[in-house]
């Protein structure tokens, strides 16, 4: 892989040293242990790799207190990620309808029913929001076709619509505005 495609910084991740660490202590116990059954040789040796993992895990739990290490943030575009936050708001649509029904079959009181609609309301809300401030795969694309090529090549640009309610920026393709729900299909 040459070093323009390249996306990987050059420097020893704190998993490959513990890992490397690890091997080299278990190489050193297998040298060291002359007389000792095979089966001990093999539970020294995961002894080592268990300390290992104790070594990294305990790296991670204070790597964030040190003003040097910044953890990266779990972006959006992934598609697991994206597809726990949607499903996680197709969780709180659906309460929200089910305590809809609570309260029309009158299982439910208004009071309660006001304070946990307004809970399911914003977390749907919220993520719904999360959800649109990640950047979309095509928008993603566009990024990495202009870091690779320096332009988007002409014929392939992003057409977008904009509401006329709200003014906001939706997909050519959108029925109904991302921030307002308002119609995007003109009546003529």
């Amino acid at each position: 892989m040459s070093s323009e495609t390249s996306t990987e910084s050059e420097a020893l991740k704190p998993w490959q040293l513990f890992t490397l660490a690890g091997l080299i202590g278990a190489t050193i116990v297998v040298f060291v242990s002359k007389g000792h059954t095979p089966a001990g040789i093999v539970l020294l040796s995961l002894t080592i790799f268990g300390a290992a993992a104790v070594g990294l895990a305990a790296w991670r739990m204070f790597a964030p207190l040190s003003s040097r290490y910044e953890l990266t943030s779990v972006s959006v575009l992934g598609g697991r990620t994206r597809a726990a936050l949607e499903r996680e708001k197709a969780l709180a649509l659906r309460s929200l309808k089910e305590l809809e029904f609570d309260r029309a079959m009158g299982k439910l009181s208004e009071k309660d029913f006001a304070e946990m609609g307004a809970r399911l309301r914003s977390r749907a809300a919220r993520l719904m929001a999360q959800l649109d401030a990640g950047t979309s795969y095509r928008d993603a694309i566009e990024q990495e076709i202009r870091r690779r090529v320096g332009s988007v090549p002409s014929g392939h640009t992003l057409v977008t619509v904009n509401c006329r309610h709200c003014g906001a920026m939706s997909d050519a393709d959108a029925r109904f505005c991302k921030r307002c729900g308002t119609s995007l299909e003109t009546t003529e």
